[in-house]
């Protein structure tokens, strides 16, 4: 199984996401949020996320319906996941955090999706 390392731009927040299958897709939400951020999205089962690090210096940001919860780092300011407003029993990964971002952006199929 896969797992994916990453975490925040000042390496406060730190995750592991182990996925069943490799992370070929990533969504962009054209909400006004992830325009934004440049946020690619990759969805994540609870179960496949652990916080190594930082739990303590995530920050909730909430807005419109206040169904989605947005996760970032309180020190840097970066988005590093989310539960979706149509999902808000899953997480959804910000893939640019991803350690292997770079090696893995050009095959990653990107899906648009109208948030």
């Amino acid at each position: 199984m896969p797992t994916y390392e990453g975490g925040c731009h000042c390496g406060t927040v730190r995750f592991s996401l182990t996925k069943a299958e490799p992370v070929t897709e990533a969504i962009a939400c054209n909400c006004s949020l992830c325009t934004k951020k440049g946020i690619l999205l990759a969805r994540a089962e609870e179960s496949e996320l652990t916080v190594t690090q930082g739990q303590d210096a995530l920050s909730l940001y909430q807005f419109g319906t206040k169904t989605a919860s947005h996760w970032f780092c309180s020190n840097c300011g970066i988005h590093v996941m989310t539960r979706p407003r149509m999902a808000p029993d899953r997480f959804a990964m910000n893939v640019r955090c991803f350690d292997q971002f770079a090696a893995m952006q050009a095959e990653l199929t990107i899906i648009p999706f109208d948030g």
